[in-house]
């Protein structure tokens, strides 16, 4: 079984995240922030930490990024559920010495299914999974673009299987047009390599 990755690389600037967007949907809806802490939701420090008002922001920025990156992976995480594993991360240590999120990652299992229905489902599902948060990165719109191919080849197939039942033909055509176009459709199946996707053994 194939094991292919689902990859967001969400590096960013942490001053490109000071103003979170996290923080504005959040008081845009009226849900207020904890008494105590700053838009970021962070505790301010406290005034003998040594650290200037510049890590300050820093700090926080790398405070939104870091639930940001999480908030992403879990929503391939859910969406993909019994075919995602588990999210790595990649981090970066903050001025006070503590480690953030900056980029994630989610593998998942785009091998074909036992049949083209199974096939077709689980292309469906691995679509759906890529497409999941709200800020899809590039590399989650590829992996997207490859489960629609996926589901348009188990499409072809189910229609092929369709029509050799009507005809009353069982197993492989005999036609070596069939055969030709029946090797095509399995290739581009069995191919992840022409994907795209990271293969992970």
């Amino acid at each position: 079984m194939a094991i292919e990755v689902l990859v967001i690389n969400r590096v960013s600037s942490p001053q490109a995240a000071v103003s979170s967007p996290l923080v504005a949907r959040d008081r845009a809806a009226g849900r207020p922030v904890a008494a105590g802490q700053d838009d970021h939701g962070a505790p301010p420090a406290p005034p003998d930490s040594g650290l200037s008002v510049e890590d300050l922001r820093q700090i926080a920025a790398l405070q939104a990024t870091d639930r940001q990156v999480r908030i992403h992976e879990l929503a391939h995480m859910a969406a993909g559920a019994g075919l995602a594993g588990g999210a790595t991360f990649t981090y970066q240590v903050g001025p006070d010495h503590q480690r953030y999120a900056v980029g994630g990652e989610v593998s998942i299992d785009t091998s074909p299914g036992n049949d083209p229905a199974a096939t077709l489902a689980k292309a469906q599902q691995i679509r759906a999974a890529a497409l999941a948060p709200a800020d899809p990165s590039p590399q989650d719109q590829k992996v997207a673009a490859q489960a629609a191919q996926m589901a348009s080849v188990a499409r072809l197939e189910l229609a092929a299987q369709d029509n050799a039942e009507r005809r009353g033909e069982t197993g492989q055509a005999s036609n070596p047009r069939r055969r030709a176009a029946a090797a095509a459709y399995q290739s581009v199946a069995d191919g992840p390599g022409q994907t795209g996707f990271s293969a992970v053994a």
